[in-house]
């Protein structure tokens, strides 16, 4: 996956730094849940405690627009993910409330439904989030 995401920004003319190769590995760590952006912040600086909170959160903004992660804001602060399926860009998630597990969900009930509500309206993206109680949580219950 981190191999993936390299190329990503090889092909955009970003520099590959030891700093955004250890972004990447970390943040692959997030695949499949949201981690709080300062918990970010704090890992990088412990690697790197020279590098600014600019320069960390400005590779974030960056590794957001190419795809290769996945931003939400909760009312604690921005959370962040690593990009389940680089080929799949347009997709939606269950979040699971107990652990925070994240599934996709590649069926979008949205599409049609803005077009038919919103004719003549240029939509140039959507989030959609169903969240709910995983089967592992409810078996632990």
């Amino acid at each position: 996956m981190v191999k993936e995401a390299i190329s990503i920004l090889k092909e955009h003319n970003l520099k590959i730094t030891k700093q955004r190769q250890a972004l990447l590995e970390y943040l692959s760590n997030y695949q499949h849940r949201y981690v709080d952006i300062t918990q970010v912040d704090k890992y990088m600086h412990t690697l790197f405690p020279g590098m600014s909170h600019n320069t960390i959160y400005r590779n974030i903004k960056d590794f957001d627009n190419l795809g290769i992660i996945e931003t939400q804001e909760k009312p604690s602060g921005a959370c962040v993910k690593y990009q389940c399926d680089f080929g799949n860009l347009h997709h939606h998630h269950f979040i699971c409330e107990k652990c925070g597990k994240v599934e996709e969900i590649n069926l979008c009930p949205l599409d049609n439904l803005l077009q038919t509500q919103l004719p003549g309206y240029q939509i140039d993206g959507h989030r959609f989030e169903v969240y709910g109680v995983c089967d592992e949580c409810l078996k632990d219950s």
